[in-house]
């Protein structure tokens, strides 16, 4: 199978590593416009580089699309135009308004596309929703989650990442979701600014709580930092009528104990470290996806969902009030 990459870049690079290793994949075909940059990669992978998007999508079976987020829609466009599998980072689209008409599109053309919330992928995660979905908590009445960087990233970045909910808060909404397998139906949410001042020049926050309603009247809340100088955290536990279970608590989770005095061995650095085996296994079922062996572990409608729950929580910081998700149709 033959592999189309648009994007070069952090996850780009990643991601050509990991499909070249995959044995189902003969060929990486890689195109970024820092030409540069892809030859590096091609470099280290075996891949090949191409200039531009119609010499990529000639020849290729499947496409994975790593590109900045502005990217995105029209690389799936293009490829629901050929037929072609596509697997596309989060978000699929820049907003709601798009989303909604991408997928929609999607759906219309039967495109296979896998949307890239890699914890769906992490095996405690998904030992934690064994647990919730075979009720062995018993009742699920609360849930606490969060995604916390050790650093923000630059300023230039943010200036286009959507804000905190959008980008990295909607990994937790998505994982609530997918483990619990219950909607969420109202959103309240704040923020705050003690950091840098280029996330108040872009109209965003470092620090963010969104608590979450569900369908069933459970209650999630999830935190999202940029400065969490311990190191990368990103947890989601679960806690019912009959007991209490963890997702991301390991020795490296960065975790001082101030009771026990001990400390994490080696904390995670970033996303790239805590999910490296998730990465994999997300674009092995891809793969297997391309090939027609299979269900599609995350859909479209699953990434509207979650930027759904995000736009919830945007709107919510911002009113300063409950929203409920069925003010969003």
């Amino acid at each position: 199978m033959r592999i189309g990459l648009a994007g070069a870049g952090r996850i780009g690079a990643r991601h050509a590593t990991t499909l070249a290793s995959l044995p189902a994949v003969d060929r990486v075909v890689v195109s970024d416009p820092d030409r540069t940059r892809a030859a590096e990669v091609a470099d280290r992978t075996g891949a090949v580089v191409v200039d531009g998007v119609a010499e990529l999508l000639a020849g290729v079976d499947a496409l994975v699309v790593a590109t900045p987020t502005e990217g995105h829609a029209p690389l799936i466009r293009r490829a629901a135009a050929l037929g072609l599998p596509t697997f596309c980072e989060k978000p699929v689209a820049a907003g709601l308004a798009e989303t909604r008409d991408l997928v929609a599109a999607v759906a219309d053309a039967d495109l296979v596309l896998q949307v890239g919330f890699q914890r769906r992928f992490d095996a405690g995660f998904r030992a934690l929703r064994d647990a919730v979905r075979a009720g062995t908590l018993g009742r699920v009445h609360t849930l606490r989650g969060c995604t916390s960087d050790p650093a923000p990233p630059p300023a230039a970045y943010i200036a286009g990442s959507g804000g905190i909910f959008r980008d990295c808060a909607v990994h937790d909404y998505d994982a609530v979701r997918w483990v619990t397998g219950r909607e969420v139906v109202a959103v309240s949410a704040t923020g705050a600014n003690t950091g840098a001042e280029f996330f108040a020049a872009a109209g965003d926050v470092d620090t963010a709580v969104s608590v979450l309603t569900l369908s069933d009247g459970a209650l999630a809340v999830c935190t999202a930092t940029r400065y969490n100088g311990a190191g990368y955290d990103v947890r989601l536990e679960a806690h019912g009528s009959a007991g209490t279970l963890v997702a991301g608590l390991d020795a490296r989770s960065p975790l001082p104990s101030a009771d026990l005095g001990t400390a994490p061995a080696e904390p995670y650095a970033g996303f790239a470290d805590r999910f490296a085996e998730a990465y994999v296994a997300e674009l092995s079922a891809f793969v297997a996806l391309a090939g027609g062996d299979g269900e599609n572990p995350c859909p479209g409608t699953e990434a509207l969902a979650a930027l759904l729950v995000a736009e919830a929580a945007e709107r919510s910081r911002r009113e300063q009030r409950p929203v409920r998700l069925e003010e969003l149709s």
